[in-house]
């Protein structure tokens, strides 16, 4: 029941300033989906030692299976791992020049990126708070840099706002908190939440808002070098006789509103999506490549598993070898199983019905990433943009600027688009070359002068084409959670599932890096009773 007391109300008054802001919808909506929670790394798992002669079986050289066979190896248990492809990772993964992509279907690029220059198509930032990523990147030496996540001087483009013309996110960012503000302010003084407030709290939310959004003194927002110094200037602050700055023009609150930019300040109060970030140097495979060099000879590439079998003893991973054809088997007393969902689907599995179920109850989406490399960083020496996202309502959804590299000559790559939803539907039905080609119309719309003159090549990963996944990231909905999710994650005879689809935490590296230390606790905790 709600409280209808004072206090009850205010917070509704604070929690109304919040969605006006973008921040507490959004904020919300992650929450529902799962994104939204505290990592609960707390350390690496302590496990007391394997019985003797134990092993595991390890389906996926992922983060998730390496994880897994990390620390089993390291707790005494014989690890095989068993990889689909020819290099560790999974969804850790980065193209660079010479790389191949076959599609279902049979779509081939050869990537044709110069020495050094990259695109990571699966995970690209790592937030500051997933400890258990982290942890292991320092245990491994895997060297990060920042991620710049939010910057104020990239752009924000809507279709049917400001004429087409993008702005830049610190203008319409600006405009709208002070003409919310400003409207805020006439209702606080035109006693319409008198009922709702005491009133020193109205006081002291005046001059918040009179503070927060720049108002003059009759409570107005206007143009003014104090309104600038946040926005920004027609004519910058200078030196010497012509020093004197020029205010700039703010924009109406209509076409603010006709920007949504509400929608890019939820963005950035996304728990996962708030500063610091970081990035491994060199690429986000660099990850994936630091825990197999721990495994070594334990992963076994090019395996690619066909069925599954247990029994009261062990379980059997039947597996073929795809650079020649060879079938073969490999058994363990227990198995961690990271394939991912909509391919393991496909694998007869000798599990029980509610596995089964769970398995099948799980979609993926389809997200698909464009890398784009130009001939120079003109972002950077023509438009002041240094990392960050220009954000806009085409298929593509947003273009990234590189965080590495910054200040040197020669090609760059570009995040030509990162697409979900429709818009990745869109561009997944095109070809390669037409996905390039809508990458560059769209992307024009930020930097019309450059983005087709200095153009040199571009790559395209649709996940819902990649044969080893078929999908992007699991999509639970909280019908699907609270029906599936715990016979998901329960060990079924001897086998236990991990991965991003076994986690609260979907979509992350984070998530599987804990679904994989959980799973590995529950198998040691059975094993050692067995």
């Amino acid at each position: 029941m709600t409280d209808p007391s004072f206090p009850q109300s205010r917070r509704d008054l604070f929690k109304m300033i919040g969605a006006a802001g973008g921040g507490a919808a959004m904020y919300q909506a992650m929450t529902t989906l799962g994104h939204a929670a505290e990592t609960q790394f707390t350390g690496p798992p302590r496990l007391s030692g394997a019985p003797k002669g134990s092993s595991v079986v390890v389906l996926g050289a992922g983060l998730a299976g390496m994880l897994a066979a990390y620390e089993l190896m390291q707790a005494g248990y014989k690890v095989t791992v068993l990889e689909y492809q020819d290099r560790p990772g999974g969804r850790n993964y980065t193209i660079r020049g010479g790389d191949k992509i076959v599609e279902v279907g049979g779509a081939t690029q050869t990537c044709t990126f110069a020495p050094g220059n990259y695109v990571n198509p699966g995970p690209w930032r790592i937030p500051h708070h997933h400890r258990t990523l982290l942890h292991y990147c320092k245990a491994f030496g895997v060297e990060l840099e920042p991620f710049i996540q939010m910057n104020h001087n990239a752009f924000v483009h809507r279709s049917k706002a400001f004429g087409g013309k993008p702005q830049r996110y610190r203008d319409v960012a600006v405009d709208f908190k002070g003409h919310v503000a400003e409207l805020m302010g006439k209702a606080l003084n035109a006693g319409s939440l008198d009922d709702k407030l005491t009133k020193e709290d109205k006081d002291k939310l005046l001059v918040a808002m009179r503070e927060w959004g720049v108002l003059d003194k009759n409570m107005s927002y206007t143009s003014n070098l104090a309104v600038s110094g946040q926005r920004g200037y027609d004519k910058a602050p200078g030196g010497g006789v012509g020093g004197a700055p020029t205010p700039s023009q703010v924009n109406g609150l209509s076409d603010v509103l006709s920007s949504n930019v509400w929608t890019q300040m939820g963005f950035y109060f996304n728990y996962v999506m708030q500063t610091t970030m970081f990035q491994p140097k060199g690429g986000m495979d660099m990850i994936g490549k630091a825990f197999a060099k721990r495994l070594g000879k334990m992963i076994r590439y090019n395996a690619k598993v066909t069925e599954i079998t247990q029994n009261e003893t062990g379980v059997t991973a039947v597996w073929e070898d795809t650079k020649t054809g060879q079938k073969a088997s490999t058994s363990a007393a227990w198995m961690v199983n990271t394939i991912p969902l909509p391919v393991l689907n496909q694998i007869p599995m000798q599990v029980g019905p509610k596995l089964q179920a769970a398995i099948k109850a799980v979609p993926f989406n389809g997200q698909l990433k464009i890398g784009i490399e130009m001939k120079r960083r003109f972002w950077e020496d023509d438009y002041s943009i240094y990392g960050g996202h220009s954000f806009t309502d085409q298929a593509i959804g947003l273009i990234s600027y590189p965080n590495n590299n910054m200040f040197s000559d020669g090609p760059a790559v570009l995040l030509g688009a990162f697409a979900n939803g429709a818009g990745a539907f869109q561009l997944t039905g095109m070809t390669p070359e037409q996905r390039i080609e809508a990458a560059l119309a769209q992307g024009s719309v930020f930097h019309p002068a450059e983005y087709r003159k200095e153009f040199i090549s571009g790559v395209s990963l649709a996940w819902s084409r990649v044969p080893w996944i078929m999908g992007c990231t699991s999509r639970w909905t909280e019908e699907s959670r609270a029906a599936h999710y715990q016979n998901l994650c329960a060990i079924d005879g001897r086998i236990v599932l991990a991965g991003e689809h076994a986690t609260y935490y979907g979509g992350w590296m984070e998530g599987s890096m804990l679904s994989a230390l959980d799973a590995v606790e529950r198998i040691h905790k059975k094993a050692s009773a067995a």
